[in-house]
């Protein structure tokens, strides 16, 4: 077929004009934010949704009511086929549905919820293993912080104890072989050990965490406080550049350069995980900032020396029931531990990164050891360094008290949870042998 000048001239126009149009089409999609993906963790006081975006995005977030509602408008995004945000509120405590809906160039989600919940958004730069985020936390309203009351100077309060488990919720720690996640075993870890600080008598374990949801460094701490604890222990299971390396380590607080390579590695790991977690921004407040850094300096350097021996009697209970990275114990600027409200230690049960270290966290019977190595540590230290006003203070300063024996209770037991001798239990109370009996009050020497 012969086309003519005109008809040449017609195609060549249309031609280019569908050249254009499949530029500005293909432009205009590449130039569009992806939303990739969202996922939810649950926190005792708030609910945290999280978006993957291929960029950073743009969004407003507000609330409407009646039904209570949380509306996410995201600027400039489409979401990718199989982008199905419905499936991650099935079985969550404060979220009942999420809708989503294209509106023109713009994607809406909507966050129906069970209660009238405060929204907070940021994003976050990427950071392996994640890209961009867009993280919306939904606060529980007029949240109710429980603070326990100081003790009375004739009151004897028991010993409290904050068992930090690392990260957590989008924070998954390090990753071993076989997939082993940290956050997932030092939560147990932690746990173990609270157990293990409870049976014990003038003892009372608090979690900072107790399901998969990330704290910041600094609410971990603020938890502590609130609960009033005399030490602070955080619980990890990291990785380093080489699956060669193993072995427990304790670590305290330094500001003046980490102890060796290993210690410094871990410190920039750990003091990272707000990146990954995600936190806003952190206001010191209005405080003065001379003053302030000074009564910092002035507290930690006095909780410094304590730290260290905490962390000594830790290090010492370990190395009985593992192989130690290294037998003293070490300093570097973790984040975490920077509160000047009590001693603080970081406790590296192993690490992950080795395969054989990696098995042996995830198996009930070691983190059982490792448990009770921890507790038997932190109670050694309290011995020695009983708080004021505390059970094992007053028993410290000789008075002995009263203990009704209950079932399942036999001598030795008793003896070892108290820190006495079974011996010196039978001779305090008359004794011939070991038979005890329900209801029978045993008298426990002080000064153990």
């Amino acid at each position: 077929m012969i086309l003519t000048s005109e008809q040449r001239n017609w195609t060549s126009a249309w031609s280019n004009f569908l050249v254009m149009v499949a530029l500005t089409l293909s432009s205009t999609a590449a130039s569009a934010v992806t939303l990739e993906g969202v996922r939810m963790h649950e926190a005792p006081d708030s609910t945290r949704v999280v978006f993957d975006t291929s960029q950073s995005v743009q969004y407003k977030v507000f609330t409407l009511n009646n039904p209570e509602r949380v509306v996410v408008d995201l600027i400039d995004v489409q979401p990718e086929i199989s982008f199905d945000p419905s499936v991650v509120a099935v079985g969550r405590k404060r979220v009942s549905q999420l809708r989503a809906g294209q509106r023109k160039n713009n994607y809406r989600i909507v966050i129906e919820t069970k209660e009238a919940l405060d929204p907070k958004a940021f994003t976050l730069r990427p950071i392996e293993p994640y890209g961009h985020r867009l993280v919306v936390d939904l606060l529980v309203k007029n949240r109710k912080v429980v603070v326990a009351p100081e003790p009375r100077r004739s009151d004897s309060r028991d010993i409290v104890i904050a068992i930090d488990a690392g990260h957590g919720g989008d924070d998954p720690g390090a990753i071993g072989p076989k997939k082993v996640y940290e956050k997932r075993v030092v939560l147990q870890l932690a746990k173990r050990i609270v157990q293990q600080l409870d049976a014990k008598h003038g003892f009372d374990g608090v979690l900072t965490r107790t399901g998969d949801y990330y704290l910041g460094h600094r609410k971990r701490t603020q938890i502590a406080r609130e609960s009033r604890a005399d030490l602070f222990v955080s619980i990890h299971a990291d990785a380093f550049k080489s699956a060669n390396v193993k072995g427990a380590s304790v670590y305290a607080l330094s500001d003046r350069g980490a102890s060796s390579e290993t210690a410094a590695w871990l410190a920039e790991r750990e003091n990272r995980s707000d990146l990954l977690g995600g936190v806003g921004d952190v206001s010191l407040g209005d405080k003065d900032p001379v003053l302030a850094q000074v009564l910092l300096d002035l507290s930690m350097d006095a909780n410094r020396s304590q730290s260290i021996d905490a962390g000594k009697a830790v290090l010492a209970n370990l190395g009985r029931i593992t192989k130690l990275h290294k037998s003293r114990v070490e300093q570097a600027a973790f984040v975490v531990l920077k509160s000047p409200d009590m001693p603080s230690i970081l406790v590296e049960t192993g690490f992950i990164s080795n395969p054989d270290e990696a098995r042996r966290l995830s198996q009930a019977e070691h983190q059982d050891k490792v448990a009770r190595a921890v507790a038997r540590g932190i109670e050694q230290f309290m011995r020695a360094n009983p708080p004021p006003g505390t059970l094992l203070a007053q028993r410290t300063q000789g008075s002995e008290f009263r203990y009704t024996i209950v079932r399942g209770d036999t001598l030795s037991a008793i003896a070892q949870r108290f820190g006495v001798s079974s011996g010196n239990l039978r001779r305090h109370n008359g004794l011939r042998g070991d038979k005890i009996r329900i209801g029978q009050v045993l008298r426990i020497p002080g000064g153990a």
